[in-house]
């Protein structure tokens, strides 16, 4: 499975790119629409082909990188999908109770984190030690809260919820809890 960051940063090129034709359009139409004297207006041809050309490009982009998505796949089948590994995860009381003081997983492994909130929404987050966030889902009490997911490298990973349950909530943190390795 890619990794969240290198999508991440490959769709910020793309749609930055896409975003500064689209301004391009709008700047040009502006500056001939109200340019004084002769020539100001805007051939609708030349218009009109700018914009089909970008409406083509944008519905291009997105079928393009529709599926670069690295979990996308994973969810779309998830019914035929036999986790490796399934790890229950309960929080209460702004905290998580975890099957295991580290959770060990390959990287070849499907895992199917299951979160059950007794009280609040909470969220439930996994991090980089860089504080970047690997994967999140919010936790409803009375609901069924998974995530399936294979991890693309080994690391160790940090818990965290993603939902403000309170000023408590600030403090929901569980240091290297996930250990990912070859």
């Amino acid at each position: 499975m890619a990794d969240s960051n290198d999508v991440l940063n490959g769709l910020i090129v793309v749609y930055t790119t896409y975003s500064i034709l689209i301004i391009s359009l709008v700047a040009w139409f502006s500056y001939r629409i109200t340019r004084q004297g002769r020539g100001g207006l805007v051939k609708p041809s030349i218009f009109y082909t700018w914009v089909i050309m970008l409406a083509v490009l944008g519905v291009t982009l997105h079928l393009f990188t529709y599926n670069t998505i690295p979990w996308s796949p994973m969810d779309l089948n998830r019914a035929d999908i036999k986790p490796d590994k399934v790890f229950e995860i309960t929080v209460s009381n702004h905290q998580f109770q975890l099957p295991a003081e580290k959770m060990i997983i390959k990287t070849s492994e499907k895992v199917l984190f299951k979160v059950t909130s007794t009280d609040l929404t909470y969220g439930f987050g996994l991090f980089r030690p860089d504080h970047t966030m690997v994967l999140q889902m919010q936790v409803l009490p009375g609901h069924i809260n998974d995530i399936l997911w294979q991890f693309g490298e080994p690391g160790i990973y940090s818990i965290r919820s993603t939902e403000y349950s309170g000023p408590k909530g600030a403090y929901m943190v569980v240091k290297d809890a996930v250990e990912v390795t070859e």
